[in-house]
């Protein structure tokens, strides 16, 4: 049993070794059958002389409620323990406060007493050198503890431990695990916050990305949160351009979180720095979130390639899939501060985009052109050229000017939105899957039909057809790629948008152009039709004004039919491109 002072609390260990002798072993670590007399009941005498095992606290004083790291460890491995904490004052009470286990694997919660959750105990006789749990202090605490080394509860004079308990103490360096998950509390007041989504919390939001920094004289201390198995990192960067920044991971390995610094030149490996330049280092795994934190100086000048943290960065924040530490291409596009931001200056809370700019413009100009231009002018193409036959538009026909115009739009639009991405990648994106290859092949078709249009022969050649036909079937596979291009292109890392959502509002957006398309089909066949002026017709003292009443009233409906589908098309058209524009705007 292991007396420790400050607030009478006491935690008491047992680490038992196995002999190699005829024992009773208990490799599940279900002993609470030794909860109260915290005795080894292997059927063996104790080993009497010095242990090789230690155990450690990570904090000096605490208070009611508070999370204590307990770490056990040993200079050779050890199968099997018993951990509990009892009060000081009395130490044959039952076991008090509650555990939260770091390694489920290796270890498990039982309940000494009425407080479920009181100690610790292994889950098999696998080898271990080192064990960390969290303590949590409960509320009403006595007044003392003495936990080797002295806890103190605030404000108490703690007990002195006895001169022959030896002392151990955790030094700074070592990487401590977290007693409480990250809060977005006082951002913008005590200390700097990048939130992904904007106001989540990662003390309530698993999904949360957090990233906050808070000035401690000439050192800052950073908070890193995000939801990974693998890693997750942030960079300083001089610019919104991956590259040349100064960077810090959080790896998981295992069941720990290895947290370092290192350099990114281009859009190279991360080259870890030569030199341990972090201190205070502490690190949490809980419900798939990976939360480290650590301090580093304002100024390092053994190392040329951390930033000064007196200048003022664009900050990079992502995660992605890690195997035995080592980290693989982060998973989504990463989020970039919309700013600059001070590092070691006043709080601030900042906003931040996981879309370019010119990602943002290449997939709503693509929108424009293929949801909206390029859609309409092909519904006016194919329903409206009977339409207005004695009216013209600059000395054509009102639905070929339409036509035209619209089309010229859409392939002024595609070209424009098709260098966007090449400038921004700087070359051919080789992670982006078919969607850049059906953006090409749309690009191509596009571009093809005015270059049809320009030799296209005269409305009474015999060769007219062989034109109709093939400026009709590129037209029709340049709309059908561009539809696959948006479903695969909503799955873009630079503009990653909903996917659940997309394919609703896709699949909307098809339908309704599908239901428009079939409801003039049938109109131009003649299977829908109408009256509503049949009183005129009954009317009618003649078969001729019948006639000519008939026709009036045939062509009145047509044209008030098929000028509202037309809009109805534009509205709805209008309307599911305004919602994808509002999607991506917000990213």
């Amino acid at each position: 049993m292991l007396e420790m002072g400050g607030r009478l609390w006491t935690i008491q260990l047992l680490v038992q070794t196995l002999c190699l002798t005829s024992v009773d072993a208990f490799s599940n670590g279900k002993v609470t059958e030794a909860c109260g007399s915290m005795m080894p009941k292997h059927g063996h005498a104790p080993n009497t002389t010095h242990s090789p095992y230690s155990l450690a606290v990570n904090v000096t004083e605490f208070s009611s409620g508070d999370y204590i790291q307990v770490t056990i460890s040993g200079t050779t491995y050890f199968e099997g323990f018993l951990l509990e904490a009892r009060n000081a004052s009395n130490p044959d009470s039952d076991a008090v406060g509650s555990f939260i286990l770091t390694n489920p694997k290796t270890t498990q919660l039982l309940q000494c007493g009425h407080t479920p959750g009181s100690a610790v105990s292994h889950t098999s006789d696998a080898r271990q050198i080192q064990m960390v749990v969290i303590w949590k202090a409960p509320q009403n605490s006595p007044d003392a503890v003495n936990f080797l080394p002295v806890v103190s509860h605030s404000g108490v004079t703690p007990i002195p431990p006895k001169p022959t308990t030896p002392s151990t103490t955790i030094k700074t360096s070592t990487p401590s695990v977290l007693p409480r998950p990250f809060s977005s509390v006082g951002c913008g007041q005590q200390k700097s916050c990048l939130l992904d989504p904007v106001g989540c919390d990662p003390e309530k939001d698993p999904s949360c990305f957090f990233l906050s920094f808070t000035p401690k004289g000439q050192t800052v201390v950073f908070e890193l949160s995000g939801p990974s198995d693998g890693y997750i990192a942030f960079a300083l960067s001089h610019d919104t351009w991956m590259g040349d920044d100064d960077m810090y991971l959080c790896v998981r390995d295992d069941s720990l979180v290895d947290v370092s610094a290192a350099y990114v030149k281009g859009r190279s490996y991360p080259q870890e720095a030569s030199e341990n330049v972090l201190t205070d280092v502490a690190w949490r795994l809980a419900d798939g979130v990976i939360q480290c934190q650590f301090r580093r100086q304002v100024l390092v000048p053994q190392d040329p390639t951390r930033f000064s943290l007196d200048a003022q960065y664009f900050l990079f924040m992502a995660s992605g899939e890690a195997e035995n530490g080592e980290v693989h291409r982060h998973d989504r596009q990463p989020l970039i501060s919309s700013q600059q931001s001070v590092i070691n200056g006043p709080a601030e809370i900042l906003n931040g985009s996981r879309s370019p700019l010119l990602m943002k413009f290449h997939s709503i100009l693509m929108l424009i052109a293929w949801m909206l231009a390029g859609s309409t002018g092909t519904f006016v193409a194919s329903y409206f050229k009977p339409d207005w036959p004695e009216r013209t538009l600059f000395g054509q026909r009102i639905w070929f000017q339409v036509h035209r115009g619209l089309m010229i739009l859409t392939v002024l639009l595609t070209c424009v939105a098709f260098t966007l991405p090449f400038i921004y990648r700087g070359g051919w994106s080789k992670h982006a899957g078919a969607h850049p290859y059906l953006g090409c092949t749309v690009l191509a078709l596009a571009l093809l039909q005015p270059i049809m249009a320009t030799l296209r022969p005269p409305p009474d050649s015999s060769r007219r057809w062989v034109f109709n036909w093939l400026h009709w079937g590129a037209g029709t596979v340049a709309e059908i790629m561009a539809v696959a291009a948006m479903f695969l292109g909503m799955g873009q890392q630079s503009v990653l948008l909903p996917h659940s959502w997309c394919l609703v509002v896709l699949a909307g957006f098809l339908a309704w152009v599908v239901l428009l398309r079939v409801l003039l089909g049938l109109h131009k066949k003649g299977y829908i039709k109408t009256r509503f002026c049949d009183f005129v017709s009954k009317a009618s003292d003649t078969d001729q004004q019948r006639i000519l009443a008939d026709d009036s009233e045939d062509s009145t409906w047509d044209a008030w039919f098929k000028n509202a589908v037309l809009l109805a098309f534009v509205i709805g058209n209008s309307g599911f491109l305004i919602s994808f524009i509002h999607t991506i705007s917000g990213l």
